[in-house]
């Protein structure tokens, strides 16, 4: 038990340093890809530049709205950030010491959390401009999460295990993403919907809602929903790399297949304009859910013969 709470909460300060230099490669490689520099000024080459903002943040003043409900109000982005902590805990350790054999239902059900969160945090904040884009994300994370499960059973269906660790033996000759194809695209797509990344931001529109669900945040309200965001970011890099790239934690290269999906969600940012609403959800109810019941269907009858 001491073993695994050391390890937890190493993990837990790795990860949210990580989140820190995650933001910095982010405004970077914006920047490249807007042909300007980017963080250059706050150590060497704008290094700590993560640390800076986020002393900026924690020490801004306390404040609220004045006829939002306070304490949903605060709490929710607390949770926004323990239930991306929490969710680390399927990671696949050398020796397993928290991950354990039924890793994906435990997943499954943390992701499936994020969405209240959301929610609370847009409802408390009495704006309207919060409420639309709290409204949005419960009606877009209905529309994918159907199929971005069914995705996940066709893994599942295809290796017989419910454990994350066991996909690396199953990979040791060929990648899944060969195998699996268009699961792995569709699963690429879906986490974006999951993040709430581009070209799917629709609760953050910048555009059309002013920053959306989080407006009325500041300081370290804001600080707590931007964390659980970007360590939300690392997770699926961290799964998909699991189960489509034969990664083992062993190796080097685990961690560069980690940083390379990472950095193509970056990329994706700043290159492609967000997708039209009810395009989402035709692609959601129309396309995914149909394919991803016909894989499932396939990959199920593979597994069996």
């Amino acid at each position: 038990m001491f073993i695994n709470i050391i390890s937890f909460v190493l993990m837990m300060i790795f990860s949210l340093i990580s989140v820190a230099f995650l933001t910095l490669l982010e405004r970077k490689i914006l920047g490249y890809l807007q042909l300007r520099k980017g963080p250059n000024k706050v150590g060497l080459m704008g290094l700590f530049q993560p640390f800076s903002d986020a002393v900026k943040l924690f020490t801004k003043e306390f404040f609220f709205p004045l006829k939002s409900n306070l304490y949903p109000y605060w709490l929710s982005p607390v949770f926004t950030l323990i239930i991306s902590l929490i969710v680390w805990v399927v990671f696949p350790y050398s020796y397993i010491i928290l991950s354990w054999k039924y890793s994906f239902i435990f997943m499954f059900v943390i992701l499936s959390l994020g969405v209240y969160c959301i929610m609370i945090s847009g409802w408390s904040s009495n704006s309207s401009y919060s409420m639309l884009g709290c409204m949005r994300v419960v009606a877009q994370s209905i529309s994918y999460e159907v199929s971005f499960f069914l995705l996940i059973l066709c893994l599942i269906y295809l290796t017989g295990s419910l454990s994350i660790l066991d996909f690396n033996k199953y990979q040791y000759k060929i990648w899944f993403m060969i195998v699996m194809l268009p699961v792995f695209i569709m699963m690429m797509v879906s986490f974006l919907a999951e993040l709430n990344r581009t070209p799917f931001d629709f609760s953050e529109g910048e555009s059309e809602l002013v920053s959306g669900f989080n407006i009325e945040y500041g300081g370290s309200g804001f600080a707590f929903i931007f964390l659980g965001e970007y360590l939300s970011i690392l997770f699926s890099s961290m799964i998909l790399s699991f189960l489509f790239l034969g990664s083992s934690t062993f190796s080097v290269l685990y961690f560069v297949k980690l940083l390379t999906i990472s950095f193509f969600i970056i990329v994706i940012r700043g290159t492609l304009p967000r997708y039209r609403y009810d395009k989402l959800m035709n692609l959601c109810w129309k396309t995914y859910l149909s394919s991803s019941l016909f894989l499932l269907i396939f990959y199920s009858s593979v597994f069996f013969v």
